[in-house]
């Protein structure tokens, strides 16, 4: 078919067009949003919600017909349906369900969901369409030159704001009247502890999730966990590669420094790949918990079971540790359970080992790659992070075992015991569920799981702490220090000095800011032992979820400590220093070696 002669017709009001659409998109989108945070924070009245549903719905129609009109004036327009597939696919969903309800009163996603049990299907739906257009609107207005020349900050900062803007949309949201089951809604400092708790994925929390929230609320925290798990910055520019052709070369610097790629190349190969197995992971674990419910189990409809089912996985894979029971895992009659804890574990390991691992591990190319040369060896960051993963999972499950044998496991059976030993040892890794009482554990194990929580998960993972790849340098270079080695060596490697004062430097900041807000807890939250406390800052600095329950009895002045440890602890001392300081002018220069005794 020529489509020459329509071509010429509109090439004349492309511009206009092109102009029209766009700011109707930004106000459209603005609405939108606005309209059903309206709807489901604040407004009680049916009357009232039916129409705001028809509004909401009339503009997701208009998005619909701005998506005919921009294939319309894409000259190319195979190529473009090709380039937007995604987009494509979203607008035809709403297509299908806006016919259906409105001209064949057949309301499509309302069938299909309702009918297995799903509550709040459509308006799921609805919140998911806004979400995504709210998402093409930043990016169309990161694209344009007036935002590109506000934004020449460094990309750490840029990391940094990220989670502030995320804390604060969702301490906003945490307020709203139908948020919470209680009146009155929430105070903003738990507000605000539970937002960041989410966006950082720790897990500690001040309310019971399953009873204090409703489901929009619950629907919030774990929208939270996963945003924060991968982080805002990788989300946008997933989306911004979905929904266009490509990003540009400014964005692709910063992602490479957040990420901390191989190289910049690298890089966007890298996040498709991320956020593809994150999800793939997330919806095996999902049906494995699905799989494990047992029969004694009580949901009201199959949809509830699915939601907990799904909430579970993300948390566990984002190593959040949210729970939608009361004591987590550690709920009657989920602690017996083993299985699913096995599941879960799985799922919390997987997450804190870090994402190149994972592709380096688990890949297709990766595995062919492997069967065709058996003989190549994995790469050094993947033998460092399992090898050391393994080890401490291997130590702290030993610890845990022996220690709490006749104490907490002295209920178990010894494979029983085994298993809970096991988990917990996987938990302090930064996953932040826990099967055993945490209040009853011995000193000893406390102080063991103290220093598993400080050293925490791996580069590029959900996890927190200083990390296993720090922990090892340490460790080689103490070990550098101790037999007279000129060079730190791993795996017929030098590493550099650059690395080890890094990794040193990383150790510094840690210990400095715990045993800081560690001092304004004593004097705070003076009620608390000692222990108590220490446990609690480590835990949320190392963004683990783990307490032995003194979160909720914290004063004001505790949580927002221990709000800032959560913050920090997850955006990374190091990266929050880079973007606080200044850069040395030169250091082409070096003054004269001189003796300091030390030790």
């Amino acid at each position: 078919m020529n489509s020459e002669p329509l071509n010429r017709f509109l090439y004349g009001s492309k511009l206009q067009a092109y102009a029209l659409m766009r700011r109707t998109t930004y106000v459209l989108t603005i609405l939108s949003v606005g309209l059903l945070i309206y709807a489901h924070g604040v407004v009680e009245s049916p009357v009232k919600l039916r129409f705001l549903y028809y509004a909401i719905d009339a503009i997701l129609a208009v998005f619909v017909l701005i998506y005919f009109l921009r294939i319309l004036y894409s000259f190319e327009r195979v190529k473009f349906l090709r380039r937007t597939w995604f987009e494509g696919t979203l607008m035809a969903i709403i297509l299908v369900n806006q016919v259906g309800t409105y001209l064949l009163d057949f309301p499509v996603v309302y069938n299909l969901f309702e009918g297995i049990g799903i509550p709040l299907s459509v308006e799921i739906y609805r919140v998911l369409v806004s979400l995504y257009m709210l998402m093409l609107l930043i990016i169309e207005l990161l694209e344009t030159k007036v935002h590109l020349k506000t934004l020449q900050v460094k990309p750490a900062i840029i990391f940094l704001m990220s989670f502030i803007l995320l804390i604060g949309i969702g301490t906003a949201l945490f307020m709203l009247p139908k948020m919470t089951t209680v009146a009155g809604g929430m105070r903003f400092i738990d507000a605000l502890f539970m937002a960041t708790s989410a966006s950082c994925i720790t897990g500690l929390t001040v309310i019971d999730p399953g009873t204090y929230l409703t489901f929009s609320g619950q629907v919030v925290l774990l929208t939270l966990v996963q945003l924060g798990g991968l982080g805002v910055m990788t989300f946008a520019t997933f989306f911004a590669m979905l929904m266009r052709e490509g990003i540009g070369i400014r964005h692709h610097v910063a992602m490479y420094e957040i990420m901390e790629s191989e190289s910049i190349s690298f890089t966007k190969g890298l996040l498709r790949k991320l956020i593809i197995m994150t999800l793939s992971i997330e919806a095996i674990g999902a049906v494995l918990i699905f799989m494990t419910w047992e029969w004694n189990t009580e949901f009201d409809v199959i949809g509830s079971k699915i939601f907990f089912a799904v909430f579970h996985s993300i948390s566990g894979f984002c190593n959040a540790g949210f729970s939608l029971y009361p004591q987590g895992l550690y709920s009657d009659p989920l602690r017996s359970w083993y299985t699913m804890h096995l599941v879960i574990a799985g799922l919390m390991i997987l997450g804190g080992i870090g994402f190149p691992t994972i592709i380096d591990l688990f890949s297709p190319k990766a595995m062919r790659a492997r069967m065709e040369a058996p003989w190549r060896n994995w790469k050094l960051l993947t033998r460092v992070t399992v090898y050391t993963s393994a080890g401490l999972l291997a130590f702290g499950t030993l610890a845990f075992f022996l220690l709490e044998y006749y104490n907490t496991l002295s209920h178990l059976s010894f494979i029983e015991s085994l298993i809970a030993s096991f988990f917990q040892s996987a938990t302090t890794r930064s996953g932040g569920y826990h099967t055993v009482d945490i209040s009853a554990v011995s000193v000893p194990a406390l102080l063991i799981m103290m220093i598993l929580m400080f050293i925490g998960a791996s580069p590029g993972s959900m996890g927190g702490g200083i990390k296993t790849t720090t922990f090892t340098v340490i460790v080689l270079s103490v070990w550098r220090t101790i037999v007279g080695k000129k060079n730190v060596e791993i795996g017929n490697r030098t590493i550099p000095h650059s690395v080890s004062y890094k990794a040193f430097a990383v150790f510094t900041f840690a210990v400095v800011f715990n045993v800081f807000f560690l001092i304004i807890l004593s004097i705070s939250d003076s009620k608390f032992d000692i222990l108590r406390l220490a446990f609690e800052q480590i835990s949320a600095f190392a963004t683990v979820g783990l307490s032995t329950g003194i979160t909720a009895g914290l004063s004001d002045m505790g949580k927002t400590v221990i709000i800032l440890s959560m913050y920090i602890g997850r955006v990374g001392t190091l990266t929050l220093a880079l973007a606080i300081s200044t850069r040395a002018y030169t250091t082409a220069y070096k003054y004269p070696d001189t003796h300091l005794a030390v030790g």
